[in-house]
């Protein structure tokens, strides 16, 4: 454990999620520096140290003291039993905001239908752990192997199935892989060690770190609209904007118009500007946002 009380270490992921993490915490006010050959970022908060290592380790050093929080990926938290905080769940990863699955996979054409079909048959995975206590909870007995990589190319010649990571698919199919069951859904979370969690300077700092990068996340999805309308339309515009709450209305110079703002999801203004143009709306003003906090 850090004996700095006053300051919070935190452990950032090495890595794929390497850049989306600095990106969101950019986005929440927060600047990480780092150097190509330095495993030790520079924050511009004096509060913060802490080192890049990998998801896979994040949550036995958070568990051990060494840090006192981190982001890692649920998944791993599972597979290394460790027992830390889950502070909150921050769902984003390389590519997308989704979730990821640990699914069970086999060849289009195996006879493998259920995990009870895979009796005696060897099983290559990089969650050894997850996917023994998986085989152990339906009662099945197989050869499980720690694959490095690539995993997807070692059925069938090398292996009978594989336990592979996906959050579409679409790899899997291309490959024409089949998925038996999903053994766990898993997204990035932020973890706390149990002591940290109760001091109470690193508790806050945490919370705070929490609440701003969840807020960041959410802005991620939305936008803000700005734009004026005739008075007398407003309810007609209100059955219309799906908000996260009532819109803000203020009064213009001009008795006969109201200023109107309000956030609401990106996917559907293009659908909705068409309406409130039609209602008699003018100047309107879409806006990119970087935290929403509810």
């Amino acid at each position: 454990m850090n004996e700095n009380n006053r300051t919070l270490m935190f452990g950032l992921p090495k890595g794929s999620l390497e850049e989306s993490t600095l990106k969101l915490f950019a986005k929440a006010g927060y600047k990480i520096t780092k150097s190509s050959r330095s495993y030790r970022p520079g924050f511009d908060d004096p509060e913060l140290d802490g080192r890049f290592i990998r998801a896979q380790e994040m949550s036995r050093y958070v568990e051990h003291g060494f840090f006192d929080c981190g982001l890692t990926g649920y998944d791993w938290v599972v597979e290394n039993g460790s027992e830390v905080v889950e502070v909150c769940d921050l769902i984003y990863s390389r590519a997308s905001n989704v979730k990821s699955k640990w699914v069970l996979v086999v060849p289009e054409a195996s006879s493998v239908q259920t995990v009870k079909d895979l009796e005696g048959k060897r099983i290559a995975t990089e969650v050894v752990n997850l996917t023994k206590n998986y085989l152990a909870e339906h009662g099945v007995t197989a050869d499980v192997e720690f694959s490095w990589g690539a995993t997807e190319v070692k059925v069938p010649d090398m292996v009978d199935a594989i336990v592979d990571l996906t959050e579409t698919g679409n790899s899997l199919r291309a490959n024409k892989l089949r998925i038996v069951d999903v053994l766990l859904e898993t997204n990035t979370k932020l973890i706390a060690n149990k002591q940290a969690w109760e001091d109470p300077f690193k508790r806050a700092k945490i919370e705070n770190i929490a609440m701003l990068l969840t807020a960041a996340l959410t802005a991620e999805s939305k936008v803000g609209l700005k734009l004026n309308l005739p008075k007398d339309k407003v309810q007609d515009i209100l059955s219309e904007l799906p908000a996260m709450r009532n819109p803000t209305v203020s009064q213009l110079t001009c008795s006969d118009f109201v200023a109107l703002e309000v956030i609401l999801d990106e996917k559907v203004v293009r659908e909705i500007i068409p309406k409130l143009k039609a209602h008699g709306a003018e100047g309107i003003i879409e806006y990119p946002l970087n935290k929403v906090v509810p």
